[in-house]
């Protein structure tokens, strides 16, 4: 998107990746509702107390940043003065006052931000996995309940 010549098909790329934020945030507040009534299993049995902690910790990290991630564009977007049209449905209101200064700063704190939701949530991945291949536990069936049903 940022590669792209500017113009028609730029602006319906950023269009997209805004619309997509603002769903990602949506879905992220659900799924902390729903965490909020529905607690999580307790841990297995025989897991050592570094993994039951970093496994939190990986969890913590993933909604703090599913959280900030979006809501960092939201601001920078805000800030660059650039409406946020989602979907073509509605557009978000603004949540700062135009910056192209602090737009820019916010808007490089996203993007780090991105690039490391991506790396917490390539760790969690990995961690199932080696869970489910390695240690042969029902971590990832617990996660999955449909794979434990087949």
């Amino acid at each position: 998107m940022t590669n792209a010549q500017p113009g028609a098909a730029q602006n319906q790329l950023y269009d997209l990746h805004r619309s997509f934020g603002a769903l990602i945030l949506g879905i992220a507040a659900m799924r902390l509702l729903w965490r909020l009534f529905a607690p999580p299993p307790p841990a297995l049995e025989g897991l050592p107390r570094w993994q039951e902690l970093a496994a939190r910790g990986t969890h913590y990290a993933l909604y703090v940043l599913l959280f900030a991630v979006p809501l960092m564009g939201w601001a920078g977007t805000s800030a660059f003065g650039a409406p946020i049209f989602v979907f073509g449905l509605f557009e978000l209101p603004p949540i700062l006052s135009q910056n192209r200064d602090l737009a820019m700063v916010l808007l490089t704190t996203h993007k780090l931000l991105a690039f490391t939701l991506c790396a917490v949530l390539a760790l969690h991945i990995a961690a199932a996995l080696h869970h489910h291949f390695i240690r042969k536990d029902a971590t990832l069936r617990r996660m999955l309940p449909r794979l434990g049903k087949r």
